[in-house]
């Protein structure tokens, strides 16, 4: 007696396509993802804020940069109830 063979898996009848979403707010994305790698904001001690270091209290402004910008996109990109 032969072990039954296993079954394919159902290839899906419809694939869902990638997002299309081809709008120019997307490119402000980069700009969290740039703006932190410069070297020049970071070639120095001064100012401090709260006795921090400025390398340490960019950290925290790079993080809210990057929540703002991609809440931004968002708002600006998110389509209507009716144009889903």
């Amino acid at each position: 007696m032969a072990a039954p063979e296993p079954e394919a898996p159902e290839a899906p009848t419809a694939t869902r396509s990638r997002a299309k979403d081809h709008s120019p707010w997307n490119w402000l994305l980069f700009v969290p993802i740039v703006v932190p790698l410069i070297p020049a904001f970071f070639n120095g001690d001064s100012p401090r804020l709260f006795g921090f270091p400025r390398f340490y209290w960019l950290q925290l402004a790079w993080i809210l940069l990057g929540v703002a910008t991609t809440t931004l996109v968002y708002q600006m990109t998110k389509k209507k109830r009716g144009e889903r």
